[in-house]
């Protein structure tokens, strides 16, 4: 019953990790993230008493990696849609929803995957955790940010036919959701509009998690929040995608 969203998943796995480019792409701009500001901006943080601004970053990094990864399979839906795969799905005999699992769990554990990359470039480029036996929680946070952030991608994606402007809307959604997701920057005393915006970012819960498990500190807003929040969120952004993923039509 649920073959297609097996096949569908295995698809998205192989089509990613079968291009060497966009492996090495995909984790040369998280290292370039993490040595240019982990060492760069660490000497002033210290200093500020702050403690170890490359073990502050690394979750916020690797955060990021999984974001990116994560949206660009709204990117692969829209080229499918152009050159005629999806036709080809769409005529299966299974409802669209299994569908759109399959290549939701499979750009999601790409992404999660590739986020298990970035961490281990952290760790050798000197992010240390002080207890491994937390990890296993630390890859749900990212599997839950990869899920929703895929989602994200596809149901976007479901409402445009041309990459240009899935290009466009990318660029408009993702830097901004990155920079203020307090991947960089602590997010104590903030106030005003920025502590707004990072209040309702979703990957600020994330990032906030993933801190509070990997360095042990503790989380800005419950980590038990933080996992009911990003669950809840990919389940109504599954709804919505879902809803807009059987209007596709594919001439």
């Amino acid at each position: 019953m649920f073959e297609i969203i097996y096949i569908l998943w295995l698809r998205q796995i192989k089509r990613h990790f079968r291009s060497k480019s966009r492996l090495v792409g995909s984790l040369g701009q998280p290292l370039l993230f993490l040595i240019a500001l982990g060492f760069g901006l660490g000497p002033m943080f210290q200093q500020a008493g702050a403690g170890n601004y490359l073990d502050f970053i690394a979750p916020g990094i690797i955060a990021m990696g999984i974001l990116f990864t994560s949206i660009f399979n709204g990117f692969e839906l829209i080229w499918d849609k152009q050159f005629g795969f999806m036709k080809e799905t769409f005529v299966a005999p299974v409802p669209r929803y299994q569908i759109l699992l399959g290549k939701t769990l499979g750009g999601a554990t790409v992404a999660t995957i590739q986020g298990i990359l970035i961490l281990i470039l952290t760790l050798i480029v000197g992010f240390t955790i002080p207890d491994l036996s937390i990890i296993p929680l630390a890859l749900i946070f990212m599997f839950l940010i990869a899920i929703f952030y895929t989602l994200v991608g596809i149901t976007i994606a479901s409402l445009l036919e041309d990459l240009q402007g899935f290009q466009l809307i990318m660029n408009f959604l993702v830097m901004p959701t990155f920079f203020l997701s307090g991947a960089i920057f602590p997010l104590e005393n903030l106030n005003g509009i920025l502590k707004l915006l990072v209040s309702v970012n979703p990957l600020s819960y994330g990032i906030d998690g993933m801190r509070s498990v990997l360095i042990n500190q503790p989380s800005i807003f419950g980590l038990s929040f933080d996992l009911i929040l990003l669950f809840s969120l990919s389940i109504v952004i599954l709804g919505v995608g879902t809803y807009l993923f059987n209007k596709i039509q594919i001439n």
